[in-house]
Protein backbone atom coordinates (compact mmCIF):
# COMPACT_ATOMS: atom_id res chain seq x y z
CA UNK A 1 0.00 0.00 0.00
CA UNK A 2 1.49 3.21 -0.82
CA UNK A 3 0.46 6.40 0.82
CA UNK A 4 0.71 10.15 0.14
CA UNK A 5 1.42 13.23 1.64
CA UNK A 6 0.37 16.58 0.20
CA UNK A 7 1.02 20.11 1.02
CA UNK A 8 -0.02 20.32 4.56
CA UNK A 9 1.88 22.70 6.37
CA UNK A 10 3.46 22.13 9.91
CA UNK A 11 5.32 23.85 12.59
CA UNK A 12 9.26 23.68 10.92
CA UNK A 13 11.71 21.71 12.94
CA UNK A 14 14.53 23.12 14.64
CA UNK A 15 17.02 21.84 12.25
CA UNK A 16 15.04 23.99 9.53
CA UNK A 17 16.56 27.29 10.73
CA UNK A 18 20.06 26.60 10.46
CA UNK A 19 19.42 27.04 6.44
CA UNK A 20 18.70 30.57 7.27
CA UNK A 21 21.99 31.60 9.89
CA UNK A 22 24.18 29.59 8.09
CA UNK A 23 27.66 30.41 9.60
CA UNK A 24 30.89 32.31 7.54
CA UNK A 25 32.86 28.58 7.29
CA UNK A 26 34.70 27.63 4.44
CA UNK A 27 31.61 25.34 3.93
CA UNK A 28 28.05 26.83 4.70
CA UNK A 29 26.47 23.85 4.58
CA UNK A 30 28.27 22.19 7.51
CA UNK A 31 26.99 24.17 10.47
CA UNK A 32 23.68 23.42 9.59
CA UNK A 33 23.94 19.93 8.66
CA UNK A 34 26.49 19.37 11.85
CA UNK A 35 23.82 20.29 14.45
CA UNK A 36 20.81 18.56 13.36
CA UNK A 37 23.25 14.76 12.23
CA UNK A 38 26.22 12.91 13.96
CA UNK A 39 29.29 14.51 12.89
CA UNK A 40 30.79 12.21 10.34
CA UNK A 41 27.71 12.36 8.43
CA UNK A 42 27.03 15.91 8.57
CA UNK A 43 30.82 15.95 6.67
CA UNK A 44 29.71 13.88 3.77
CA UNK A 45 26.29 15.76 3.74
CA UNK A 46 27.69 19.28 3.57
CA UNK A 47 30.07 18.24 0.96
CA UNK A 48 27.34 16.61 -1.16
CA UNK A 49 25.52 19.66 -0.59
CA UNK A 50 27.77 22.37 -1.73
CA UNK A 51 27.54 20.93 -5.43
CA UNK A 52 23.76 21.37 -5.87
CA UNK A 53 23.97 24.80 -6.38
CA UNK A 54 25.50 24.07 -9.69
CA UNK A 55 23.03 21.99 -10.94
CA UNK A 56 19.82 22.91 -12.72
CA UNK A 57 16.44 21.13 -11.70
CA UNK A 58 13.61 21.33 -13.37
CA UNK A 59 10.44 21.25 -12.05
CA UNK A 60 8.41 18.24 -11.55
CA UNK A 61 11.43 16.86 -9.43
CA UNK A 62 11.53 13.53 -8.33
CA UNK A 63 13.69 12.22 -5.42
CA UNK A 64 14.85 8.68 -5.13
CA UNK A 65 15.31 8.17 -1.73
CA UNK A 66 13.61 11.39 0.50
CA UNK A 67 14.56 9.55 3.96
CA UNK A 68 13.78 12.07 6.56
CA UNK A 69 13.87 14.98 4.72
CA UNK A 70 16.52 16.95 6.45
CA UNK A 71 18.89 17.10 3.46
CA UNK A 72 16.24 18.24 0.98
CA UNK A 73 15.44 20.83 3.69
CA UNK A 74 18.31 22.11 4.68
CA UNK A 75 19.55 22.05 0.71
CA UNK A 76 16.86 23.18 -1.37
CA UNK A 77 14.96 26.53 -1.48
CA UNK A 78 12.20 25.85 -3.19
CA UNK A 79 10.32 22.49 -2.64
CA UNK A 80 11.20 19.24 -4.60
CA UNK A 81 7.88 17.74 -6.18
CA UNK A 82 7.99 14.48 -5.00
CA UNK A 83 10.14 12.34 -2.84
CA UNK A 84 9.68 8.76 -2.69
CA UNK A 85 11.33 6.20 -0.31
CA UNK A 86 10.24 2.77 0.95
CA UNK A 87 10.77 3.19 5.10
CA UNK A 88 7.52 4.89 5.58
CA UNK A 89 8.53 5.21 9.24
CA UNK A 90 10.60 8.24 8.21
CA UNK A 91 7.51 9.65 6.10
CA UNK A 92 6.06 11.63 9.42
CA UNK A 93 9.47 13.23 9.98
CA UNK A 94 9.93 14.05 6.29
CA UNK A 95 6.70 15.52 6.24
CA UNK A 96 7.82 17.60 8.98
CA UNK A 97 10.70 19.37 7.41
CA UNK A 98 8.62 20.70 4.60
CA UNK A 99 10.82 20.56 2.08
CA UNK A 100 7.96 17.93 -0.39
CA UNK A 101 5.35 19.02 -2.07
CA UNK A 102 3.90 15.28 -1.45
CA UNK A 103 5.79 12.36 -0.24
CA UNK A 104 4.81 8.62 -1.26
CA UNK A 105 5.51 5.36 0.62
CA UNK A 106 7.03 3.22 -2.93
CA UNK A 107 9.91 1.11 -3.62
CA UNK A 108 12.02 2.70 -6.40
CA UNK A 109 11.18 -0.50 -8.69
CA UNK A 110 7.93 0.24 -8.57
CA UNK A 111 6.67 3.57 -9.30
CA UNK A 112 3.38 4.82 -8.50
CA UNK A 113 3.68 7.57 -11.38
CA UNK A 114 2.82 7.45 -15.18
CA UNK A 115 5.76 7.24 -17.99
CA UNK A 116 7.63 10.56 -18.57
CA UNK A 117 5.58 12.10 -15.42
CA UNK A 118 8.84 14.07 -14.27
CA UNK A 119 11.22 16.52 -15.70
CA UNK A 120 13.90 15.75 -13.45
CA UNK A 121 15.04 13.42 -10.98
CA UNK A 122 18.33 13.53 -8.09
CA UNK A 123 19.58 10.80 -5.61
CA UNK A 124 21.62 11.79 -2.65
CA UNK A 125 23.80 8.55 -1.40
CA UNK A 126 20.57 6.36 -1.45
CA UNK A 127 21.59 4.07 -5.12
CA UNK A 128 24.49 2.15 -2.95
CA UNK A 129 22.07 0.42 -0.30
CA UNK A 130 19.74 -0.47 -2.98
CA UNK A 131 20.51 -4.26 -3.96
CA UNK A 132 17.92 -4.14 -7.25
CA UNK A 133 19.96 -1.20 -8.63
CA UNK A 134 19.10 -1.99 -12.30
CA UNK A 135 15.29 -2.25 -11.81
CA UNK A 136 15.02 0.84 -9.81
CA UNK A 137 17.43 2.76 -12.48
CA UNK A 138 14.76 1.20 -15.43
CA UNK A 139 11.59 2.47 -13.33
CA UNK A 140 13.91 5.72 -12.70
CA UNK A 141 14.00 6.56 -16.47
CA UNK A 142 10.59 5.30 -17.29
CA UNK A 143 8.99 7.94 -14.86
CA UNK A 144 11.59 10.68 -16.79
CA UNK A 145 11.17 12.52 -19.88
CA UNK A 146 13.34 12.33 -22.59
CA UNK A 147 15.96 14.53 -21.82
CA UNK A 148 15.32 14.67 -18.25
CA UNK A 149 18.86 15.01 -16.27
CA UNK A 150 19.13 12.53 -13.37
CA UNK A 151 21.68 13.23 -10.60
CA UNK A 152 22.83 10.85 -8.06
CA UNK A 153 25.90 10.50 -5.94
CA UNK A 154 27.07 7.19 -4.01
CA UNK A 155 30.57 5.75 -2.60
CA UNK A 156 32.70 4.74 -5.49
CA UNK A 157 35.18 1.74 -6.46
CA UNK A 158 38.05 3.60 -4.23
CA UNK A 159 35.81 3.69 -0.81
CA UNK A 160 36.70 -0.08 0.61
CA UNK A 161 40.97 0.51 0.07
CA UNK A 162 40.60 3.80 1.83
CA UNK A 163 39.09 2.41 5.24
CA UNK A 164 42.16 3.39 7.54
CA UNK A 165 41.88 0.14 9.91
CA UNK A 166 42.60 -2.25 7.17
CA UNK A 167 44.96 -0.06 5.54
CA UNK A 168 46.62 0.08 8.82
CA UNK A 169 46.60 -3.87 9.39
CA UNK A 170 47.60 -4.61 6.08
CA UNK A 171 50.76 -2.40 6.47
CA UNK A 172 51.73 -4.33 9.41
CA UNK A 173 51.24 -7.81 7.43
CA UNK A 174 47.72 -8.77 9.03
CA UNK A 175 46.10 -9.23 5.61
CA UNK A 176 43.84 -12.24 7.16
CA UNK A 177 41.97 -9.21 9.63
CA UNK A 178 42.22 -6.77 6.91
CA UNK A 179 39.63 -8.29 4.49
CA UNK A 180 37.30 -9.38 6.81
CA UNK A 181 37.47 -6.23 8.40
CA UNK A 182 36.72 -4.40 4.99
CA UNK A 183 33.66 -6.76 4.94
CA UNK A 184 32.16 -6.40 7.73
CA UNK A 185 32.10 -2.41 7.57
CA UNK A 186 30.51 -2.89 3.90
CA UNK A 187 28.32 -4.74 5.80
CA UNK A 188 27.20 -2.52 8.38
CA UNK A 189 27.42 0.25 5.57
CA UNK A 190 24.96 -1.18 3.62
CA UNK A 191 26.85 -0.70 0.64
CA UNK A 192 26.09 -3.16 -2.27
CA UNK A 193 26.77 -0.67 -5.28
CA UNK A 194 30.57 0.55 -5.42
CA UNK A 195 31.56 0.94 -9.19
CA UNK A 196 34.20 3.07 -10.88
CA UNK A 197 32.75 5.22 -13.69
CA UNK A 198 32.77 3.06 -16.82
CA UNK A 199 30.59 0.07 -14.59
CA UNK A 200 27.98 2.97 -13.80
CA UNK A 201 28.18 3.94 -17.61
CA UNK A 202 27.08 0.48 -18.59
CA UNK A 203 24.45 0.37 -16.66
CA UNK A 204 22.92 3.60 -16.84
CA UNK A 205 23.03 3.07 -20.67
CA UNK A 206 21.19 -0.11 -20.17
CA UNK A 207 18.39 1.92 -18.06
CA UNK A 208 18.05 4.54 -21.09
CA UNK A 209 20.70 7.36 -19.59
CA UNK A 210 23.48 9.08 -20.96
CA UNK A 211 26.15 9.81 -18.64
CA UNK A 212 27.47 13.32 -19.42
CA UNK A 213 29.36 14.43 -16.64
CA UNK A 214 30.92 13.27 -13.23
CA UNK A 215 33.75 13.62 -10.31
CA UNK A 216 34.90 12.18 -7.46
CA UNK A 217 34.43 13.78 -4.26
CA UNK A 218 36.21 13.61 -0.68
CA UNK A 219 39.87 13.08 0.09
CA UNK A 220 40.33 9.37 1.86
CA UNK A 221 41.46 11.50 5.20
CA UNK A 222 38.19 12.21 5.20
CA UNK A 223 36.86 9.10 4.84
CA UNK A 224 38.62 7.95 7.90
CA UNK A 225 36.66 10.94 9.48
CA UNK A 226 33.99 9.19 8.03
CA UNK A 227 34.61 5.31 9.19
CA UNK A 228 35.62 6.42 12.88
CA UNK A 229 32.51 8.27 13.13
CA UNK A 230 30.31 4.91 13.03
CA UNK A 231 32.29 4.39 16.39
CA UNK A 232 31.95 7.48 18.29
CA UNK A 233 28.99 8.63 16.59
CA UNK A 234 27.55 5.58 19.09
CA UNK A 235 26.37 8.15 21.87
CA UNK A 236 24.05 10.31 18.81
CA UNK A 237 22.34 6.80 17.96
CA UNK A 238 21.40 6.44 21.62
CA UNK A 239 19.90 10.24 21.66
CA UNK A 240 18.21 9.17 18.31
CA UNK A 241 17.05 5.98 19.74
CA UNK A 242 15.58 7.85 22.76
CA UNK A 243 14.21 11.34 21.97
CA UNK A 244 14.28 11.22 18.29
CA UNK A 245 16.77 13.69 17.73
CA UNK A 246 20.67 13.15 16.76
CA UNK A 247 21.84 16.10 18.45
CA UNK A 248 20.40 16.93 22.04
CA UNK A 249 22.39 20.38 22.17
CA UNK A 250 22.94 21.99 19.02
CA UNK A 251 24.12 25.07 20.05
CA UNK A 252 27.57 26.74 18.87
CA UNK A 253 29.07 26.21 22.07
CA UNK A 254 28.57 22.45 22.11
CA UNK A 255 29.50 22.36 18.41
CA UNK A 256 32.13 24.95 17.98
CA UNK A 257 35.25 22.85 18.06
CA UNK A 258 33.67 19.91 16.38
CA UNK A 259 32.87 22.23 13.26
CA UNK A 260 36.62 23.68 13.38
CA UNK A 261 38.34 20.14 12.89
CA UNK A 262 36.15 19.20 10.30
CA UNK A 263 36.08 22.20 7.98
CA UNK A 264 39.64 21.15 6.24
CA UNK A 265 37.50 17.95 5.55
CA UNK A 266 34.39 19.42 4.16
CA UNK A 267 36.03 20.78 0.83
CA UNK A 268 33.73 20.47 -2.12
CA UNK A 269 36.66 19.18 -4.43
CA UNK A 270 36.52 17.20 -7.60
CA UNK A 271 39.65 14.98 -7.47
CA UNK A 272 40.69 11.65 -8.72
CA UNK A 273 41.59 10.13 -5.48
CA UNK A 274 37.95 10.76 -4.23
CA UNK A 275 35.90 7.49 -2.38
CA UNK A 276 32.83 9.40 -3.55
CA UNK A 277 31.54 9.83 -6.53
CA UNK A 278 28.91 12.60 -8.44
CA UNK A 279 27.11 11.86 -11.62
CA UNK A 280 25.11 13.65 -14.47
CA UNK A 281 23.05 11.82 -16.66
CA UNK A 282 20.37 12.59 -18.42
CA UNK A 283 17.47 9.94 -20.05
CA UNK A 284 17.99 9.25 -23.72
Amino acid sequence: MKTFFGNSQIEAMPEQEALNNKQNSGNPYLWPQLRALPYFRALLRAVEASFYPEIELPHPILDVGAGDGLFASLVFEEKIDMGIDPWGALMPEAKGYGAYSSLAVADGAELPFPKGYFASAMSNSVLEHIPHLDDVLMETGRVLRSGAPFVFCVPNHQWTGALSVSSALRKVGLERMARPYEDWFIKISRHYNMFDPEEWRSRLDKAGFELSDWWHYLRPKAQAVLEWGHYFGLPSLVARKLTGRWILMPAKWNLALMERLLEPYAKSEKINEGTYSFFITYKK
